[in-house]
């Protein structure tokens, strides 16, 4: 399956769960390498993780790389 370039940060799958050592929730966006984020509450992480998401995209198409879509097809147990 050939990624797309276009792929809408709200399409992509968290991962979120909270740090005891950092005392925050942490997202993980696993479609993306090395995209995370974190916040004191699961909507603070949310919202911080969509930022990221959208500089993550803006990056990788600034350097010419390919910009992977999630795939529905996968799940994860958290």
């Amino acid at each position: 399956m050939k990624p797309r370039q276009n792929c809408p940060a709200a399409r992509y799958r968290m991962s979120i769960a909270w740090s005891e050592l950092d005392q925050a929730f942490i997202v993980r966006v696993p479609a993306l390498a090395g995209c995370s984020a974190d916040g004191r509450t699961r909507a603070k992480a949310r919202a911080n993780a969509n930022v990221v998401i959208r500089e993550w995209i803006a990056t990788a198409k600034s350097l010419g790389r390919t910009v992977p879509c999630d795939n529905p097809r996968l799940t994860a147990r958290l």
